[in-house]
């Protein structure tokens, strides 16, 4: 993470490694994470709002039934990344969340189990000590691609679960890493 970035300062200070449960916020950080294969995050922090605009919101259920002529759409939007496999991708990953959801009534419910329901905090110290992946993340990444999902190998899954706070990769001289840690403990984790 680049922190002479102003973007990617607030990114760091206020979201990542945060543990989210919202469903719709999950599906955000899914879809974000797939349309970074191959770029670098920062490529798509500067287009999220884009994406937030043009993928309702990150709402599956509208993305889920996006239609050729929306896709059409997309691929015109310099806005976000425009590869057709992507796109294609969130619209299926949608559906296959929605599944998700229908059977473990939540997709919550269903990610936080490859933790316990609780992150995995790291101690890591050095740029050198951070992992691509996890034994988590391949569990993950597995069963999400055995479920249908596009886009789903273990360093997304892994990038994934730092980014909603499944796994605390701050680094131990990190103010962020303490914060997060009190938190868990102010929710009983």
């Amino acid at each position: 993470m680049d922190l002479r970035k102003p973007d990617y300062i607030a990114y760091h200070d206020t979201e990542w490694g945060v543990p989210v449960h919202d469903d719709r916020r999950l599906f955000e950080f899914l879809t974000l994470e797939a349309a970074q294969a191959g770029l670098s995050w920062y490529t798509i922090l500067r287009k999220r709002e884009n994406y937030r605009t043009v993928f309702d919101g990150f709402d599956p259920e509208k993305v889920a039934v996006y239609t050729d002529r929306k896709v059409q759409e997309l691929l015109g939007n310099a806005g976000i990344v425009r590869n057709r496999a992507k796109i294609l991708a969130a619209i299926h990953n949608a559906r296959k969340f929605i599944e998700i959801q229908e059977n473990f009534g939540s997709f919550d419910a269903y990610i936080w189990r490859f933790v316990d329901g609780r992150p995995i905090v790291n101690e890591l110290r050095e740029v050198g000590d951070y992992p691509a992946t996890s034994p988590a993340s391949d569990a993950l990444s597995l069963d999400l691609r055995r479920r249908g999902f596009k886009f789903m190998g273990s360093k997304i899954c892994y990038a994934h679960m730092q980014a909603t706070g499944m796994i605390n990769d701050h680094s131990m001289n990190c103010f962020r890493r303490a914060e997060i840690i009190e938190s868990y403990h102010a929710k009983g984790f």
